[in-house]
C-alpha cells in the first residue's frame, strides 16, 4: 500500500467536497474559493467520518503511482481552499526593486529596462520594501501548482548566481558560494 496514498485527508469545517461520477472531476469548495481536478476512473474515493479516503483496484505500478499522486493533489486542494498557500521571495542585489500594482509586478533587476510581469487573477501579490533590507515579494493563492509555477517564472528572470549570491531567491534558501579566481593563488 502506498504510504502517501493510504493516508486519509481530513475535511475541515466549511469545505465542501463533490465528485461528478460521469466526468470524474472532483470539486472542492471552501471559504477562500473553489478548485477542480480530474481524477482517474480507476481510483475510488470514499468519504467516511469527515475524511476522504482513496483506494486503488490493483497493485500495478501505474495504480500505485496514481494513488499517491491524486491523494497529494486532493490534500493540496483541501488545504488551499481552507488556508491558502504563500511563497516569499527576496531580491538580493544592489538597486534590485519590486513594486506591485494590482495584478502587475514591476521588477528592476539590473537590466536596461524594468520587467513587468502580469499575474493570473488567482494569484495575489504584495511587496515589502524596508530600508537596509532586501525587497520581498509575497505571492498568495489557493492553487499550489499555479503558485509554484508563477514563483519559478519570477525567479527565472534573475536566478541566484554562485559568486556573489545576487538574484531572486526564496526566503530562507541558502545559496552556496564558489571561490573566485583569487582562490587559486
Amino acid at each position: 500500500m502506498s504510504r502517501i496514498g493510504k493516508l486519509p485527508i481530513a475535511l475541515p469545517k466549511g469545505v465542501d467536497f463533490q465528485r461528478d461520477p460521469k466526468s470524474n472531476v472532483v470539486t472542492v469548495k471552501g471559504p477562500l474559493g473553489e478548485l477542480k481536478q480530474f481524477v482517474d476512473g480507476d481510483i475510488t474515493i470514499k468519504i467516511e467520518d469527515n475524511h476522504i479516503i482513496l483506494e486503488r483496484p490493483t497493485e500495478q505500478k501505474r495504480h500505485k503511482a496514481m494513488h499517491g499522486l491524486y491523494r497529494a493533489l486532493l490534500a493540496n486542494m483541501v488545504k488551499g481552499v481552507s488556508e491558502g498557500f504563500e511563497i516569499k521571495q527576496e531580491l538580493v542585489g544592489v538597486a534590485y526593486k519590486a513594486q506591485a500594482t494590482g495584478q502587475l509586478l514591476e521588477l528592476s533587476l539590473g537590466y536596461s529596462h524594468n520587467l513587468i510581469f502580469e499575474l493570473s487573477p488567482e494569484v495575489k501579490v504584495e511587496t515589502i520594501t524596508e530600508k537596509g533590507k532586501n525587497p520581498i515579494i509575497i505571492l498568495k493563492s489557493i492553487d499550489k501548482q499555479l503558485l509554484g509555477q508563477v514563483a519559478n517564472k519570477i525567479r527565472s528572470y534573475r536566478k541566484p548566481e554562485p559568486y556573489k549570491g545576487k538574484g531572486i531567491r526564496f526566503v530562507g534558501e541558502i545559496v552556496r558560494k564558489k571561490a573566485g579566481k583569487s582562490a587559486d593563488k
